[in-house]
């Protein structure tokens, strides 16, 4: 089986988390991010550089969590895909740009933070194969939970 790929993004929360619903009722999380760039000088060290400003987008339970555990400042990494439309601006119509976050995460290497373990609900655990402990070894137990 290929190996499934997707774009990413990483940064930080450049504003306050904004909560809306859409039109069928699903959950949207709206925030502006930024990127940090740096310069590599010759000498092998780095300038911070101004960083660049973007909008993200979530949906639905992504959203819904996002909410409750995102504050300005932190730092993310997502996985989802770039989305461009048509918005006007000055009486002209241009093309915007927001990144679409499937999966919102902290970036562990820019945050500090305590796993919960606890069982998940029944729901999430539908979703999920069990991948319990395996007398023949944890990479036959996942090939086993995955059918392969």
């Amino acid at each position: 089986m290929a190996l499934r790929t997707q774009q990413s993004i990483s940064g930080f929360i450049a504003s306050e988390p904004q909560h809306s619903t859409m039109e069928n009722g699903d959950t949207r999380l709206y925030v502006r991010i930024g990127q940090p760039h740096f310069r590599r000088n010759a000498d092998g060290t780095f300038t911070e550089m101004e960083p660049t400003f973007h909008d993200m987008v979530a949906y639905r339970a992504t959203a819904e969590r996002a909410l409750t555990r995102f504050a300005k400042g932190d730092s993310f990494v997502a996985e989802g895909y770039t989305r461009t439309y048509p918005i006007e601006r000055d009486g002209q119509v241009v093309e915007a740009e927001e990144f679409v976050a499937k999966k919102l995460g902290h970036d562990l290497a820019r945050t500090n933070y305590d796993v919960d373990r606890s069982r998940r609900s029944a729901t999430a655990e539908r979703q999920m194969p069990s991948l319990g402990a395996s007398p023949i070894g944890p990479k036959a137990a996942v090939s086993s939970a995955l059918g392969l």
